[in-house]
């Protein structure tokens, strides 16, 4: 009988290759002109509060009506169907920014974006919550106030939605499991 072989290294999340990831507009789920239309960006942070150059966020919500689009090729961006998916990577100082609309509630809950992280270092795919502002919702009730206003969203003068990630340290996100 053969010996068996050891097992591999512990691996983290990635790496990624560049060719298979991105594609035309990943970041922009609405054009810019759109009625409604909303940046949301941020920072991703480590547990230093240094910005991470190398994350992925993608992020999954309803329409502005709280329709959950049912269409098929989220990779489809023509410009009049909404397919409530992006992706995008953080620049090198740890920036990300998407174009979406502010999502309406669904089922009668908080309007909410779906959020997961891939980085450097994580074992696996993180997932939280992205909450408009002043949100009010079972499950942010359940939070204590610090943990709860991790998951909200801050609105900017200019009117973008501002929501950074922050990967450990007191000021850490709350992060979901499946």
């Amino acid at each position: 009988m053969p010996e068996p072989l050891p097992p591999t290294p512990g691996q983290t999340v990635g790496p990624f290759f560049g060719y298979a990831l991105p594609y035309d507009d990943d970041h922009r789920l609405v054009p810019p002109a759109t009625p409604g239309a909303v940046r949301l960006h941020g920072w991703v942070l480590d547990g230093a509060g240094e910005p991470v150059p190398d994350a992925l966020l993608e992020i999954r919500q309803a329409d502005a009506a709280g329709r959950v689009p049912q269409v098929e090729g989220a990779l489809r961006r023509d410009g009049s169907v909404f397919t409530g998916w992006g992706r995008c990577a953080t620049d090198p100082g740890g920036h990300y920014s998407f174009t979406t609309v502010e999502p309406g509630p669904v089922d009668g809950r908080a309007p909410v974006l779906a959020v997961a992280v891939f980085a450097r270092g994580l074992l696996d795919v993180l997932f939280t919550r992205i909450y408009l502002p002043g949100a009010q919702d079972p499950f942010l009730d359940g939070l204590a106030p610090d943990r709860r206003a991790t998951l909200l969203a801050e609105r900017e003068e200019d009117g973008s939605l501002r929501f950074d990630v922050r990967l450990q340290g007191p000021d850490e996100t709350v992060f979901l499991t499946r």
